[in-house]
Order: C-alpha cells, then sequence, then structure tokens
C-alpha cells in the first residue's frame, strides 16, 4: 500500500519534531513530500495524491489548526472538478492527519486552558476529507512537543511509522 506524506511547516528546517517524522518516514519508503510555503505545482500534487492509496497530512498543531503551507495547498490543489464535484479523485482513500502538539493532554481536556480537544479543533479538517469523499481517520497526535525530549521525539517518530505506515 502506497502511502504519502505531505508535510507541512513554514520552519521546516529548524522543527525538532516535524522534520524527524518526515526524516522517519522517508526512511520507512514513504513519499514524502515537504511543504514550506513555496509556490505549488499544482498537477504535480494532484498526481501524487491520485497515485497514492493513503494519504497522511504530517505537522504543528498552530493556533488551534494548521501551519499556513496546509492552507495553501487545500486552497489550491483541492479544487472542483477534481477533488470534488465530480471526478472526486480521492473517494476511497484514508486520510490521516500527524500532529505535533506544543501543549500536554490536560489542556485540551474539558477544564483545561484550551477548553477543547484537539480533535474538535480539527473539524474542518475532518469535513474537508468527508467533502472529498475521503475516508477521515483519527489523527496521530504528540502532546507536549515544546517541552518533550529528543528521545521521545524519536520514539514518536517510531510509533507514527509503526501504527500508521506499516
Amino acid at each position: 500500500m502506497k502511502v504519502l506524506a505531505n508535510v507541512f511547516h513554514p520552519g521546516l528546517a529548524e522543527s525538532r519534531v516535524i522534520r524527524l517524522w518526515a526524516d522517519a518516514l522517508e526512511a520507512a519508503g514513504v513519499e514524502v513530500r515537504r511543504h514550506t510555503g513555496e509556490p505549488l505545482d499544482h498537477a504535480a500534487e494532484r498526481a501524487a495524491c491520485e497515485s497514492a492509496d493513503r494519504l497522511l497530512f504530517v505537522h504543528p498543531f498552530h493556533w488551534y489548526s494548521a501551519p499556513w503551507p496546509l492552507k495553501q495547498w487545500i486552497d489550491q490543489v483541492l479544487t472542483g472538478g477534481w477533488a470534488y464535484g465530480g471526478p472526486d479523485r480521492l473517494a476511497g482513500k484514508p486520510w490521516r492527519h500527524a500532529i505535533s502538539v506544543g501543549a500536554g493532554a490536560e489542556e485540551y481536556e474539558p477544564g483545561g486552558s484550551r477548553r477543547y480537544s484537539v480533535e474538535e479543533f480539527l473539524r474542518p479538517f475532518e469535513r474537508t476529507a468527508a467533502f472529498c469523499r475521503a475516508e477521515y481517520q483519527t489523527p496521530f497526535l504528540f502532546y507536549g512537543a515544546g517541552y518533550r525530549g529528543d528521545e521521545d521525539i524519536r520514539a514518536a517518530a517510531d510509533e507514527l511509522v509503526d501504527r500508521l505506515i506499516r
């Protein structure tokens, strides 16, 4: 099964988590496309999605959502007549997010400082996948990315590869 990992981070070279995850996925044989905000080749992005069996969106949780290169990608790649409204090229493909969250999980529980769960903040992505008739799957979440050590980050990369790719 061919997995396409679209990695989104405007400062990927400086990222402790997302950069390591991208490298681990690539080492496992996954096609990794790194998006840092550069202009997109829409045809190449669509071709990569069409050739994949599963779609993985890798990014940090940024201001209760995703970094702007992911929004740019959605706006420019998932257009009518391709992603929806016929021929629905992503229909039936599993769609999953792998997300590093800076704060701890307790911050996203009832009574926590964020007030809502990460899954609640991700509803627009869930609806986007559904609109494209893709199969939205439970996200892979790594909490505490802002303060956890390199060993935890490497363990999370291994878990990401094991759980989502193999």
